[in-house]
């Protein structure tokens, strides 16, 4: 019977927790803003992971995001080494980081289906006049 976490999943929620710290401790550009890693997804050689990071940014300011992205993919190689001195795995994973867009895409749906509702609400107020 297959175990139900498997050593990628375990291996992915540990560089999470890991590259949070040491995104908050280790980085010192402060450009790079409110960070949060929001998941890991690892290769199944665990050689290539990708980290999925959300920002902390106003609204109409995803450049901050882009800069945040700029400067993440700056340190992949820093942060790969500090996770190489405190995992105790024989090679660490090569870092790419994504943007991470599901409270963006679940602001959009949750407006798409507000303007369904009033769309709806509209059409059943004109189809109970015409009686």
């Amino acid at each position: 019977m297959p175990k139900d976490f498997s050593r990628t999943r375990r291996v992915g929620e540990q560089l999470q927790r890991e590259l949070a710290v040491l995104i908050r401790d280790e980085i010192d550009d402060p450009r790079i803003g409110m960070v949060s890693i929001s998941g890991v997804e690892i290769s199944r050689d665990l050689s290539h992971a990708k980290v999925f990071f959300s920002t902390m940014a106003t609204p109409g300011k995803e450049q901050d995001t882009d800069i945040s992205l700029q400067v993440l993919t700056g340190a992949a190689g820093f942060l790969r080494r500090l996770l190489g001195r405190s995992l105790a795995m024989r090679r660490v994973p090569q870092l790419h980081f994504r943007r991470d867009n599901t409270l963006e895409q679940g602001a959009y749906l949750s407006a798409l289906i507000d303007s369904a509702v009033r769309a709806d609400k509209h059409t059943d107020d004109d189809a109970g006049s015409d009686n």
